[in-house]
């Protein structure tokens, strides 16, 4: 199950393949951070694969089980994008779009051998990624006087937080990424000093 600090995805873009009663079934996985990026994905597969009958695909986003989308791109309701939406619910994946490009061989596999082909060459596509575990992060900048800086740099270092745009003169400020597990431990660690900023600005 995906919580606030961490998620399970795909390094980069994987393929497999399934055949049934002479339907070849390709599937494509690819990492993905928003929608544009899924569009441009399929798009692309449609033009290289453009005599294939069927490109069907499940993608999800986020952290929060909410943000996926399933097509059958044309086979009998759900029996294409819910089984490939299936294998990434199941390996408990999110950032990732599949799709599996079909080839009809001439024989129907009906609803059941359909579901089963979509999920299997979907399974391939998983089973060759290489799944690794991403953690979320809060970005802040941070504003302290120079004579702050000591403290500062030792909560940075203590932490091991990256940090950027720094500005060293008087008034100093500089940006950082911290994970959000351990973002209260951030935040604790400056709160007894007024003249030290913490702004969030994303995450």
């Amino acid at each position: 199950m995906i919580n606030s600090d961490s998620f399970l995805s795909i390094e980069q873009a994987s393929e497999g393949f399934y055949k049934e009663k002479a339907s070849r079934f390709l599937s494509f996985a690819f990492p993905v951070n928003d929608e544009n990026e899924i569009t441009q994905h399929l798009l692309e597969l449609r033009k290289q694969y453009h005599d294939a009958r069927h490109h069907c695909y499940a993608w999800k986003l986020g952290y929060d089980d909410n943000h996926f989308r399933a097509n059958d791109d044309g086979e009998p309701s759900n029996s294409a994008g819910k089984p490939i939406l299936g294998q990434i619910q199941a390996h408990d994946l999110t950032n990732i779009l599949i799709v599996v490009v079909r080839y009809f061989g001439g024989t129907l596999l009906g609803v059941g051998g359909l579901m089963q082909a979509y999920k299997s060459a979907a399974a391939e596509a998983i089973k060759n990624a290489s799944i690794c575990r991403q953690y979320r992060y809060a970005i802040y900048q941070l504003h302290f006087p120079y004579e702050d800086m000591n403290l500062v740099m030792k909560v940075l270092k203590d932490m091991n937080l990256e940090q950027w745009d720094q500005l060293f003169e008087m008034k100093c400020s500089l940006k950082l990424k911290v994970r959000l597990s351990e973002e209260s431990k951030l935040i604790q660690s400056f709160s007894l000093n007024e003249t030290i900023v913490l702004d969030r600005l994303e995450t």
